[in-house]
């Protein structure tokens, strides 16, 4: 690879190459520092660079791989965090102007663990205001790389421009509806939504709590493994925090999928999703048969009932998670979110009562299906790449909308991982993606079957053609 693409390079490729002393990190992060100052300008995924602080981490993680001293497949990696994670005397204000000063006293949970593995964070990423559908008016949304008409994905953008622009080898996004997932899709970056309670939450900016996820967005598959492994684990500081061992995902990720049974609901996948994505979805299927896959049709169990529920279940949780500022400071405030949380205030306990049994209703009849097949085949969702004209008119039509979060909001209520892979492109030359679905605590499954599934394609290996403006 010219030196010129060592920006494309795959993550754990990057760090096994600085391990045996091929690549310097101080280089590698300086040129990536480079980039950005280049590119994000049009670009926008970045809040906040750290440019200083990452070149020391960069000496650090240089000089410890000179000794030997060698902490894992992130040591040395440059890499960069959604701006809801705390980062200790850096600011991080959740895409919301009401928090541009707050410099928190220490970092979060997954940034501790992030800088033990001996990654270097080259800043924070730009983001929905609190996480949830627009952002603030006050900020520019992130572009997508690959054509500025098209969306970019949710509130988790910033993390999938600046990894498909290689501005960073990997990075951290969050997911309540779908915002690791949209991203993911909409930039050609591989994104892993772990189980609720995989990774924990502290220290991060809530959106709605018991929905959540914080997880990995890379160049492959085996990228996100090795993400995961780093931040995935028990928290002292989060009691939801899984008390689950943490397995190595990198081991046995090359085992292949043959034998394993892999669910389709052909009825499902197609309904409401449009002829491109309905195609890029059934060439997936059938690389994944000749991959070996036992492919079985099955019933998906009816999400409707928590699909028509989510905006009202987020908003409840939202509302809790502001309380300390809304309505007190209601006019900082945009009005997507202001909408959210006003909703959730609405909400009566007979409402939220029945949002409740709806979840395990739902949950339940999902975790009997698992008990028929190893892993869902999914589309990442309906429409795939809808522009952002398309996606400015998309609140007017509540079908159209629930269309958008068929396929992702109903995982975040079950807590279920997923894991979405680049599997084609539309004629405007925009990414297309699809998902595994696993049983609980299974990510390592997925890291296998989405590896399995790029040794067979190289839609994960394009890029966007981009120059400095």
């Amino acid at each position: 690879m010219a030196n010129e693409d060592l920006h494309y390079l795959e993550l754990v490729e990057l760090t096994r190459r600085m391990h045996a002393k091929q690549i310097s990190p101080v280089e590698v992060t300086k040129a990536e520092l480079a980039r950005i100052g280049a590119l994000d300008k049009s670009l926008r995924s970045f809040a906040l660079v750290t440019p200083e602080a990452a070149l020391e981490q960069a000496q650090q993680a240089e000089a410890e791989i000179n000794r030997g001293e060698i902490k894992g497949p992130l040591h040395g990696a440059p890499i960069a965090v959604k701006d809801l994670c705390w980062t200790k005397g850096i600011p991080t204000a959740a895409g919301m102007p009401i928090h541009r000063d707050f410099r928190p006293t220490e970092d979060a949970t997954v940034v501790k663990k992030l800088r033990a593995a001996g990654a270097i964070i080259l800043g924070k990423l730009q983001l929905t205001e609190g996480a949830f559908a627009d952002h603030h008016p006050d900020i520019q949304p992130p572009v997508n790389p690959w054509n500025a008409a098209h969306w970019s994905g949710a509130s988790s953008s910033g993390s999938g421009v600046a990894t498909a622009a290689g501005l960073c080898y990997g990075s951290l996004g969050s997911d309540t509806g779908g915002s690791i997932r949209f991203p993911s899709a909409a930039n050609g970056v591989t994104g892993l939504k772990p189980t609720w309670g995989r990774v924990s939450r502290y220290g991060v900016f809530e959106l709605a709590a018991t929905l959540d996820h914080i997880g990995p967005m890379a160049r492959s598959a085996a990228d996100t493994a090795a993400m995961l492994g780093a931040i995935a684990g028990r928290d002292e500081n989060d009691p939801t925090a899984s008390l689950e061992p943490v397995p190595d995902y990198l081991a046995g990720i090359d085992q292949g999928i043959r034998g394993l049974r892999i669910g389709v609901d052909m009825s499902w996948n197609r309904k409401g999703t449009d002829a491109r994505m309905v195609q890029a979805v059934e060439d997936a299927i059938a690389t994944v048969r000749q991959l070996g896959g036992d492919i079985r049709e099955v019933t998906f169990p009816d999400p409707s009932a928590v699909i028509e529920d989510w905006a009202m279940h987020c908003g409840i949780e939202t509302a809790v998670a502001h309380e300390a500022t809304y309505p007190a400071r209601k006019s900082e405030y945009g009005p997507g979110l202001a909408g959210l949380i006003d909703l959730g205030r609405s909400a009566t306990g007979m409402q939220y009562q029945k949002i409740l049994l709806h979840r395990h209703d739902f949950s339940g009849r999902l975790r009997a299906l698992f008990e028929t097949i190893d892993l869902l085949l999914i589309p990442a969702q309906a429409f795939a790449s809808p522009t952002m004209a398309e996606m400015a008119t998309l609140g007017e039509d509540p079908a159209q909308l629930a269309a958008l979060l068929q396929f992702t909001c109903p995982f975040d209520v079950s807590g279920s991982p997923t894991i979405t892979l680049p599997c084609g492109m539309t004629q405007a030359g925009t990414p297309v993606a699809f998902q595994f679905v696993a049983p609980h605590f299974h990510e390592g499954m997925l890291c296998r079957a989405g590896y399995a599934y790029q040794s067979a394609t190289d839609w994960h290996r394009r890029h966007p053609a981009l120059s400095a403006v």
